[in-house]
């Protein structure tokens, strides 16, 4: 699918919605899945294309892995059971895929090769390969191993200490995974609270790990055993319905069962900063992972300053944020976020040029962007650039536009949200 011709000038969203399964999650099920030992069941997975890659792997490793209508079975042997793949993975468009899996592999004593698509051909690899080499792990690419293709030959693996030089919940990941196969007790210091799923999973699946503000501690040598685990709504793809019931006229979206992990909530925090009528009906709270309803209601918007630690919690949500602002009234600041330039496209850069192409005022900083609302959003064409979430911001920022809007490349949307359009419609009344 080249282009397409977005759904445009839409006067009304109305109705419930139940997102589909958070993309972090579902990837860290069946990677603990397949080093536990055990018959783990994983419902309300996410059959996005990034996820199915993780699960193209861990067989290629030997796991044997059954679906079933979005559901998982995994039929894990331990560390252990993972045997050197007769071919190259590949992860696709993942990096959450190639970086956690480098964790594991790192002490598996076999030879493996990793390769994904060209948008990780040019994600730095060398915040994670550092750490697993310092490890012990025997780690070459291009570039010296900054860039794919990766290969790995696991060894016994030493403990670290480690200071991450930014706050990333994949090189976290990566060396905690690492970790759980280390001689001793490795200890991980973030410069910022990161997602948790990880640490979250360990405990899930009988493990222990401690944890005090940003500091960080798992001992090797661990067995980690099958658990069944429900996967919450993604709150990151939700949060392109909040903003759409937000900005939208006279609209009303009832967003079931969503993620509320508090390391992933940011957007909650800036929406509500900003004004927006949003409404939280908590389900579970304290199980593991909390979840609940999200009712949004177009909203009288104000700019404001998204910055520091908040940056963290919302990573993934700065493109629809950016949006957001462009229907509130003043100015909006985002600044400390240099880690979007290494997502799947420079995303500062990429947000800026497609929303001024659809009349958005924003303008592009080394480390952000500002944007000046309120905008009236014209037609045009735009395109993903390959990024979903990129995508998926455009086709809302379509929805208030009164003229004409195509989107290029909207198949990267399946990445993460494979009924994203189905649902766009489903709402417009």
């Amino acid at each position: 699918m080249a282009s397409l011709k977005l759904k445009t000038n839409i006067n009304r969203l109305f109705g419930e919605l139940t997102i589909p399964g958070d993309k972090s999650i579902s990837h860290r099920s069946v990677m603990f899945g397949s080093i536990a030992f055990g018959e783990t069941r994983v419902t309300n997975f996410l059959p996005g294309d990034d996820c199915y890659s993780t699960i193209s792997c861990f067989r290629k490793l030997g796991v044997s892995i059954e679906e079933e209508e979005n559901e998982l079975r995994i039929f894990g042997n331990g560390f252990e059971g993972l045997t050197e793949p007769d071919e190259v993975l590949d992860v696709g468009n993942s990096g959450t895929t190639i970086r956690l899996l480098m964790g594991i592999l790192a002490g598996r004593p076999f030879f493996s090769t990793l390769i994904g698509d060209d948008s990780i051909g040019k994600r730095p690899m060398t915040r994670v390969t550092a750490p697993l080499t310092n490890m012990g792990a025997k780690i070459d690419g291009r570039k010296n191993g900054a860039y794919t293709p990766i290969s790995l030959r696991g060894k016994r693996l030493t403990p670290i200490n480690y200071q991450l030089p930014v706050a990333s919940a994949q090189v976290k990941s990566a060396i905690l995974l690492a970790g759980l196969q280390a001689d001793g007790v490795s200890t991980i210091h973030e410069p910022a609270q990161t997602r948790d799923h990880t640490e979250r999973m360990i405990r899930k699946f009988g493990g222990e790990i401690t944890t005090d503000n940003q500091l960080i501690s798992v001992k090797g040598g661990q067995k980690l055993h099958a658990a069944t685990v429900h996967v919450p709504g993604d709150i990151s793809s939700a949060a392109f319905f909040l903003v759409a019931g937000a900005v939208v006229p006279n609209s009303e979206i009832d967003l079931k069962n969503v993620g509320l992990n508090p390391t992933r909530t940011g957007i909650i925090e800036v929406m509500k900063k900003m004004g927006a009528d949003l409404q939280i009906v908590q389900k579970d709270e304290n199980g593991f992972e909390p979840f609940g309803d999200l009712i949004i209601k177009t909203s009288a918007l104000k700019g404001t300053v998204v910055e520091g630690d908040l940056i963290p919690k919302l990573i993934d949500e700065i493109p629809i944020i950016a949006l957001l602002a462009t229907q509130a009234e003043g100015k909006t600041i985002i600044k400390d976020a240099e880690e979007l330039k290494v997502k799947e496209t420079n995303r500062i850069d990429t947000v800026v040029q497609e929303l001024k192409k659809l009349g958005a005022s924003i303008e592009a900083t080394n480390d952000g962007m500002i944007i000046h609302g309120q905008s009236q959003l014209k037609g045009g064409t735009v395109s993903s650039h390959g990024d979903h979430r990129i995508g998926m911001m455009l086709a809302i920022a379509a929805l208030l536009c009164d003229q004409e809007v195509i989107l290029e490349n909207p198949e990267a949307i399946s990445v993460s949200y494979p009924n994203f359009f189905n649902h766009i419609n489903n709402l417009a009344k």
